[in-house]
């Protein structure tokens, strides 16, 4: 059994960790280098043993084994639990699902919603945006609905499904105080590019997705600022070479991100490739976790929806559709790389693509002087040794 990695918050000491192969966000590799931290913040880093002495030093070599691999913090846009707790539950369950998916090399994560009333969803976005100044982990909330194609419900109760209306998107967004991260839509409903625009001039993405949408409509909604495209691949028309759809429009475009479910479920192996190779640096892994992710297999609640999970697949108990993942980021990193991803495009799908995508990439997603001291050491199979969360990121 691999032994639970060691987990440090204490921004208080100065750290050093050396005798690692850096994997950078940006792509840049370290052989035999070294990072320092001080209060919770990267000071510096370098290669061989030039560095100066530390309140802490940890050989990476020791702890993870001669293959240690150190790279920035895992950032995750899109999950919705673990550990047996549902994020729209409240506080608890939000702390009780983050601090197993830090156990797995996320230290930074936005929390999904599912469809639910305006009047429900307002209160959670509050309830996130107070969170998120008490829990620097937290960077904010994801609204994974209501406003989706009933055609492509996904895992979402479809009798809580509606248009975007002006005054709804307004108010959900008002309610978090501005720390809605991002919205997925279905651009091609009723006032759907109004809403893409409402988004993005609050400060928060708009994703398209759960969407019936075509290449033009797609195309639109990116032109009108949307920049994510939510879990591609999935709850959207496929690739068909008379009709591209969403997912060849979004990769053409290179202000879009495509979201990755590297579960084997979601994606097969071949499709993991395929998606980074047609949108390379554009990529971020994501686990769309429910409840289950780090639990049994069992019957679990999504929301208003009724999911089981067997043989760590999640479906809903009254269509059969997929809902959500068992995934853990690092079990992300390790598919993508069985699926001969490069270790370094893989890190980026991590690190700091999904912390551009959200606004944080000044602070999250690299390991420089000035970042904020995220990192997780990781052995020679890629399994998680060690993870270290910094100070309070900046946006």
């Amino acid at each position: 059994m691999t032994p639970e990695p060691a987990i440090t918050t204490d921004t208080s000491r100065s750290r050093v960790i050396h005798s690692a192969r850096i994997v950078d966000g940006d792509g840049t590799v370290i052989e035999n280098g070294w990072v320092r931290f001080e209060d919770g913040r990267i000071a510096a880093r370098g290669t061989g043993g030039d560095w100066i002495p530390a309140d802490e030093v940890v050989d990476a070599a020791a702890v993870a084994g001669p293959d240690a691999v150190l790279t920035p913090g895992f950032i995750d846009i899109h999950g919705h639990g673990g550990a047996g707790a549902a994020y729209d539950d409240g506080v608890d369950a939000i702390r009780r699902g983050r601090a197993m998916h830090r156990s797995h090399g996320t230290t930074r994560a936005v929390i999904s919603l599912v469809t639910a009333s305006v009047d429900q969803l307002a209160e959670q976005v509050a309830m996130i945006a107070d969170l998120a100044g008490t829990d620097a982990d937290v960077l904010g909330s994801h609204l994974e609905g209501p406003f989706l194609d009933p055609g492509h419900q996904g895992a979402h109760e479809p009798s809580l499904l509606r248009h975007p209306d002006p005054a709804d998107v307004t108010r959900l967004l008002e309610a978090g105080r501005g720390t809605v991260r991002q919205v997925t839509i279905a651009p091609e409903l009723p006032g759907g590019l109004e809403a893409v625009r409402l988004i993005v001039a609050a400060g928060a993405a708009a994703a398209v997705g759960h969407t019936d949408a075509d290449a033009a409509i797609a195309r639109q909604a990116f032109e009108a600022g949307a920049s994510i495209l939510t879990h591609a691949f999935n709850a959207m028309n496929g690739i068909h070479h008379r009709a591209p759809g969403p997912i060849l429009t979004a990769a053409a475009d290179h202000r879009v991100v495509l979201e990755g479910i590297a579960d084997n479920f979601h994606l097969a192996p071949s499709v993991i490739k395929l998606l980074f190779d047609i949108a390379p640096g554009r990529v971020a892994l994501v686990t769309d976790a429910m409840a289950a992710a780090g639990s049994a297999d069992g019957h679990y609640d999504l929301g208003a929806v009724k999911v089981t999970v067997k043989d760590g697949m999640a479906r809903r108990d009254d269509t059969g559709s997929i809902a959500g993942s068992t995934l853990t980021q690092d079990v992300a990193l390790r598919r993508a790389v069985e699926a001969d991803v490069p270790l370094v495009d893989a890190v980026r799908a991590l690190t700091a693509t999904p912390a551009a995508a959200v606004g944080f990439g000044e602070s999250l997603g690299m390991l420089q002087p000035g970042f904020v001291a995220d990192a997780v050491l990781l052995g020679s199979d890629h399994e998680v040794a060690a993870v270290w969360v910094g100070s309070a990121p900046t946006r």
